[in-house]
């Protein structure tokens, strides 16, 4: 359970105006600086980077996230972007290209991600707000629909079974 203080503060209007530019540069330099192994965000939330490529550049994108692992080792990402009115890149991304890697703790796992329908969103409601305690304010302050995606990880492939 998130502390209600954080919440307020995570939901604050300075730091809904700092946020977006300096969480994410700080968390990738500390990420590179450490190998993979270490998010300053990861410290508050379950902190993962996503690797995305670009849908209209083509060029790899590198973008932390707070996140939910279930059991069954599939994610659970909010495009909240902070509580602002346009999606975030990585999920227009995802929808013309879904597959993508997950880095989390030193380890790497590529994904397919997919949309969640309404009903799915609502069927996993206690996990999206396990991501991001704070997902119904930024909803509200976002005035549109919010973007779920699960990431579910893709079978390693055999060295032995290449062409």
């Amino acid at each position: 359970m998130t502390h209600p203080l954080l919440v307020r503060f995570a939901t604050s209007r300075a730091v809904l105006r700092i946020a977006p530019r300096v969480l994410p540069r700080c968390d990738l330099f500390v990420h590179r600086l450490t190998r993979g192994r270490l998010l300053p965000s990861g410290l508050v939330l379950d902190t993962i980077v996503l690797g995305t490529i670009g849908h209209r550049s083509g060029t790899p994108r590198a973008t932390p996230l707070a996140a939910h692992r279930a059991a069954d080792g599939t994610w659970l990402v909010v495009g909240s972007n902070f509580g602002r009115p346009r999606h975030p890149a990585w999920s227009t991304n995802l929808l013309h290209r879904p597959h993508a890697t997950v880095t989390a703790r030193g380890l790497s796992w590529q994904v397919t991600a997919r949309q969640l329908t309404a009903e799915e969103k609502e069927r996993q409601r206690h996990r999206i707000l396990l991501a991001v305690p704070f997902y119904d304010t930024y909803a509200a302050r976002a005035g549109r629909d919010i973007r779920v995606f699960r990431l579910t990880p893709r079978p390693r492939s055999d060295p032995d079974d290449s062409p």
